[in-house]
């Protein structure tokens, strides 16, 4: 009996530690052969795109474990999956022959990686503020990639200067996280203000001129 828990013991670790890269490998294979079925269905499949897909999907399913280990390794994790991500994405696009449609995807899915990482709070008040502005000008820059490609595959129009609300968007961020740094006592606080302030109300101020058409 003592023998038969002590290999259950050392099993149970085992499974549990496999299991997270079982789950990542799965979703990678999942995924590869949806994008070359799918292609193949299409009548564009480009079958030398695989030597880009599959590395790509490996680089996505090796972060995934790391993730799933939490701690100071989930970092690591998150960077790793976004890069094979994003290489993925690349691959899928030239094994569809759609680079020339899906370019605006490689402008937004960097910016969303970027804003992913907004729940990620750093102790000190100002790289926690200068990381939330961070993460939410990416958002942005997702937005702006998100409208390029409804426009580019025609689905909305918009006059020109529209690229000034964005502007005016990211300004308003950089003031409002200025803002919040007024509750914080510390040093070089009011410096650290100032070069918020004076950007984000240029950049404001800018918007609107391209917006307005002036």
């Amino acid at each position: 009996m003592s023998v038969e828990a002590e290999w259950t013991s050392l099993a149970e670790p085992y499974s549990r530690s496999s299991r997270p890269w079982l789950t990542s490998l799965a979703v990678a294979g999942l995924a590869c052969a949806t994008v070359a079925t799918a292609a193949q269905g299409s009548g564009r499949f480009h079958w030398w795109a695989g030597f880009i897909l599959i590395p790509a999907a490996l680089i996505a399913a090796s972060g995934g474990p790391l993730l799933a280990r939490g701690g100071g390794r989930a970092f690591a994790g998150y960077v790793i999956a976004c890069v094979g991500t994003l290489v993925f994405v690349v691959g899928a696009l030239l094994m569809f022959g759609a680079m020339g449609k899906g370019w605006p995807l490689l402008v937004g899915l960097p910016c969303l990686a970027v804003a992913g990482t907004y729940g990620w709070r750093a102790a000190h008040p100002l790289a926690r503020g200068l990381h939330r502005a961070v993460a939410l000008l990416a958002l942005t820059g997702a937005l702006l990639g998100a409208t390029l490609q409804l426009i580019h595959i025609r689905l909305i129009h918009l006059e020109t200067g529209w690229w000034g609300v964005f502007l005016m968007l990211a300004g308003a961020i950089v003031l409002g996280n200025a803002g919040e740094l007024t509750r914080h006592r510390m040093p070089y606080r009011l410096q650290a203000i100032t070069l918020l302030v004076g950007p984000a109300v240029a950049a404001i101020l800018l918007g609107l001129r391209f917006l307005r058409g002036w």
